[in-house]
This record gives C-alpha cells, sequence and structure tokens, in this order.
C-alpha cells in the first residue's frame, strides 16, 4: 500500500470516528504518530470546507440526503470531493479510484457504484466550469 494510500487510509478512521461521535474532526495527541502530514492536511481540509463538501454531495446524491446516507459512505465521499476540489496535487482519477476502492473494502457491495456515480458527476460539472 502506498504511503498515500495509508494516509488516505487514516484520514478516513479519523474522519469517521468523528462523524460517528457529533465532534469536529481532529488528529488528536495520541494518534499524532500514525498521522503523517498528508493525513493531517486531509483531515483538517475536510473539517474546513466540511459543509461545501456535504452540498457538493447532497446535490448530486439523487433520493439521498448526506445525513440519510451510510457513514462509511459519506465519509468517503466527504474526503474524495475534498480531493477533486481543493487538492490539485491529487489527480481526479486517483481521488476517484480510491474513494471507490475504499467504499468496496469498508462499506457494502453497492457503496463502490454509489460512490463512483457521486463522483463521477461532481468531476463531469467542475469539469464543465473549467
Amino acid at each position: 500500500m502506498s504511503s498515500r494510500r495509508k494516509a488516505r487510509r487514516r484520514a478516513l478512521e479519523i474522519l469517521f470516528r468523528s462523524d460517528l461521535a457529533g465532534v469536529a474532526p481532529s488528529v488528536t495527541p495520541a494518534e499524532e504518530q500514525d498521522a503523517d502530514e498528508f493525513t493531517r492536511e486531509l483531515v483538517e481540509g475536510v473539517e474546513e470546507h466540511l459543509s461545501e463538501l456535504d452540498q457538493a454531495i447532497g446535490s448530486h446524491a439523487e433520493g439521498w440526503t448526506v445525513a440519510r446516507m451510510a457513514a462509511v459512505d459519506r465519509t468517503v465521499l466527504r474526503l474524495a470531493v475534498y480531493e477533486l476540489k481543493y487538492r490539485p496535487d491529487v489527480p481526479e482519477a486517483v481521488a476517484i479510484n480510491e474513494a471507490v476502492e475504499a467504499a468496496k473494502e469498508l462499506s457494502t457491495d453497492e457503496s463502490g457504484r454509489f460512490v463512483n456515480g457521486i463522483l463521477g458527476q461532481i468531476a463531469r460539472d467542475a469539469a464543465g466550469e473549467a
């Protein structure tokens, strides 16, 4: 597993835990040793842009609200949308592929397609705006 993939997975763990607990995501002092700079940047970026990320996800999820989504899917989507919108150093295909793979591994059988569909729409809309 690449170092960036590991960092994404660590960020997903932190973001998922904070979502379930209903607290702001942050890298706790106990997690500091396992969280590299990229992990911290991802967690902080999702926290900073959370309302914008949820708005983008919600507007592209036909028949679903962000609150009604499975927590794992919601977390994967938030992280991927953050990378798509705010991390020009992460290629679009990488952000989407990493999210789809995480959804397949960590959530239900249908989650990979669900995540891919939403992220594909967001990416197409962003390309149309450029």
